[in-house]
């Protein structure tokens, strides 16, 4: 009681106090020291035992209650990829090129607008900065990467590669609705530990809770991309944002990056690997059978399908574990 009197007298239920135990490492053994089946149980004895000075704490400031100032920001990302979609359709040769690079930087600097607040917004401090270049990456090959690829089989690169600003186009669109998405996992999070009577009660409902955000966001992406370029690859790549950021924003900004460094290094393999294999040593020119017969069977697409889709499910597994704790869902 000593050694956690701050958090016990701030707390406004005894699953805070929980919440706040384990994210310190408490477990049901070490409740089991204090002679209490759950942590659970040991957090009601510390709420009723700690004196507060008033019945109820005030509500934390929240500022995802007025919507207002992050709804415009989320639709940032697909307004600049309109514009540079325009400009992509009367631009040819090198200057389509450029003009996709600028697209892409632009739409980068969008996305930064748009996570720096609201449902996205992560602690400060709490974001690891090369995700922004892993993320940037990822936009990038989504853009470029399949013409990149298609061309490298064949020899080249040759001069400007084809370009599918589509793809980029319902990803950035998808900002959005992905916001609102994230917007209500946490709400329905933090209600679930108000209603919730202990933290298994609490894993069990969010889980589905979870599982139920990211569908919607893939039904949302999947109709935004019917009606620009559908791209399975660019789907993976929405599904594994979503994720990523979910775990950024709630606490494991580590393990985020590192799928998302994950993916990026993959797609970086397919390309170096094709490349690689016109050295003229032995052993060589095996390195590129398996992209080879990769893209031979489903296409260039295929690669970042593959690749993101891996990665996003690694995520979803571990955010089905890491997103049910209480800890996650604490209000700071």
């Amino acid at each position: 009681m000593h050694r956690h009197r701050e958090l016990c007298e701030r707390a406004v239920d005894p699953l805070e106090i929980a919440a706040g135990l384990e994210a310190q490492g408490f477990t049901d053994r070490t409740a089991a020291r204090f002679r209490h089946r759950d942590v659970f149980s040991l957090a009601e004895e510390l709420y009723a035992r700690v004196p507060r000075g008033h019945e109820k704490a005030a509500p934390a400031a929240d500022p995802e209650r007025d919507p207002a100032p992050w709804a415009l920001a989320v639709l940032a990302p697909g307004a600049v990829a309109g514009l540079a979609g325009l400009g992509l359709t009367f631009a040819y040769g090198a200057a389509r090129v450029a003009v996709g690079a600028t697209a892409v930087l632009a739409l980068g600097a969008a996305l930064v607008l748009a996570v720096r607040q609201g449902p996205f917004r992560v602690p400060d401090g709490g974001a690891v900065p090369a995700a922004r270049l892993w993320t940037l990456w990822l936009l990038a090959y989504a853009l470029g990467g399949d013409g990149l690829l298609t061309q490298v089989l064949s020899g080249g690169p040759d001069g400007a590669w084809d370009l599918t600003p589509g793809p980029l186009l319902g990803l950035a669109l998808a900002v959005a609705p992905a916001a609102w998405c994230a917007h209500l996992f946490a709400r329905r999070a933090r209600r679930r530990i108000a209603d919730s009577r202990g933290l298994a009660d609490f894993a069990a409902a969010t889980r589905p809770l979870l599982l139920g955000t990211v569908t919607l966001q893939l039904l949302a992406l999947t109709a935004l991309l019917a009606a620009t370029a559908f791209s399975p690859g660019a789907l993976a790549l929405g599904a594994l944002l979503l994720l990523a950021r979910l775990l950024t924003v709630h606490g494991f900004p580590e393990t985020a990056s590192a799928a998302l460094a994950a993916a990026c290094a993959a797609e970086a393999l397919a390309l170096a690997s094709v490349l690689a294999a016109r050295v003229p040593l032995p052993g060589f020119d095996g390195l590129a059978t398996p992209v080879r017969a990769l893209v031979g069977a489903w296409g260039a697409g295929a690669v970042p399908t593959l690749v993101c889709g891996a990665a996003a499910l690694g995520l979803l597994a571990h955010a089905t574990g890491a997103l049910a704790r209480a800890s996650a869902h604490a209000t700071p």
